[in-house]
């Protein structure tokens, strides 16, 4: 089918725009006139054009310098192919559907709706009224595929998970972690520091660039004092992560690598009520964001904090350790997808910290399990379902 071949380059499109463009989607936008490409764009940055506003200005440069006039003739015999539904509303940019309307295009493929409440079919009347053919749900499922966090956020999951958690607008959950072949989570004395090796770490890297918060215990961070940054790229329109520390009681080290490297992405706090204000205020000054959740005894309401997280712009969380908070988003199962890197090694030790201690629930490893060599280790990569 002709739709769909060019709405698959409209995907593969969108897929440029990954680390870049959130919290927003990606999209990816191809105008045909006659079977032939005449435009073409994505949502390159956040802030930036939308891929339809892209794909129209790409019309006036391709290849030439054609005056106005010829370009809207152009357009007006043309089918635009877009991955998303165009935004109605006024945010960073103006709204695409009335650029739409404006170019003369007079037939609009779209593989989904746009599931923000802004938008959420608006953009589709709006086509329409103006005399617009619109043809829907070509590859919607693909098209949701690749923005699954942002739908995630605004649609929440499956009604069951949605009525037993309450769970909808919260992100999309990645838990990762690394362990020996005997479930271990940390080495022994005289045993190293990694358990895996640098190849799976680095593989670990470029997870954390495709999400937007990546977060970690206290513990963590008093243990290893991590510096949770993705792999080094000079893409200016990359987005910086946000390294999310859970540290009830303010006690993020003011010379911690975490704060060293604050410039090179955001540090948000999450501390109870009790946190102590003096402190509050110092690790301020530099520059961490500190959010104050509920929480009992100084142990912080999870889902409080996954909440204050999506109201902040995080779509998609990666959870690091330790094993306290890995066990949090198992036990109020909000975990949506997993990698989980082994080591062929045997630390051993009854008094080890092991992933027993969270990964407990057979449910969450049911789905489909596909296994990847990374030279000498294996990563199991899950989609849950929970």
């Amino acid at each position: 089918m002709v739709d769909k071949r060019y709405m698959r380059l409209a995907l593969k499109l969108a897929l440029k725009g990954e680390g870049r463009v959130e919290p927003n989607p990606m999209v990816g936008a191809v105008i045909v006139r006659n079977n032939k490409i005449i435009g073409q764009g994505y949502h390159q940055y956040f802030g930036g054009p939308h891929a339809e506003i892209n794909a129209i200005n790409s019309v006036h440069t391709d290849g030439r310098r054609w005056r106005p006039e010829r370009v809207k003739n152009l357009l007006k015999g043309a089918t635009l192919y877009l991955t998303l539904e165009p935004c109605s509303h006024f945010g960073k940019t103006p709204p695409c559907a009335e650029a739409i309307v404006s170019s003369g295009i007079k037939r609009v493929v779209i593989a989904s709706r746009d599931p923000n409440p802004l938008v959420r079919g608006r953009g589709v009347r709006l086509l329409k009224q103006h005399g617009i053919n619109v043809i829907e749900a070509v590859l919607a499922k693909e098209a949701r595929a690749i923005n699954k966090p942002f739908f995630w956020r605004h649609k929440g999951a499956m009604a069951l998970r949605r009525q037993k958690h309450n769970k909808k607008g919260l992100p999309y959950v990645v838990a990762k972690w690394s362990m020996s072949k005997d479930g271990k989570l940390v080495t022994r004395p005289g045993q190293g520091r990694w358990i895996t090796t640098k190849y799976s770490r680095d593989y670990a890297k470029e997870i954390r660039g495709q999400c937007q918060g990546v977060m970690v215990g206290i513990g963590t961070v008093l243990a290893d004092n991590p510096i949770l940054l993705p792999q080094i790229n000079t893409d200016k329109h990359r987005k910086k992560p946000i390294r999310i520390v859970l540290d009830s009681n303010a006690r993020l080290p003011l010379n911690s690598n975490l704060i060293r490297t604050i410039d090179k992405g955001d540090v948000y706090l999450m501390v109870s009520s009790s946190a102590p204000q003096k402190k509050v205020r110092l690790l301020e000054k530099k520059g961490v964001r500190v959010f104050r959740v509920p929480g009992r005894k100084r142990k912080l309401d999870f889902m409080a904090v996954l909440r204050t997280l999506a109201k902040n712009g995080v779509n998609k969380l990666m959870i690091e350790g330790g094993a306290e908070v890995l066990a949090s988003a198992f036990h109020y199962k909000v975990v949506d997808e997993v990698y989980c890197f082994i080591a062929p090694k045997v630390i051993g030790g009854n008094n080890t910290l092991s992933a027993k201690r969270f990964f407990k629930n057979a449910e969450a490893v049911q789905h489909c399990i596909p296994i990847k060599d990374i030279k000498s280790d294996i990563l199991i990569h899950v989609y849950t379902g929970s």
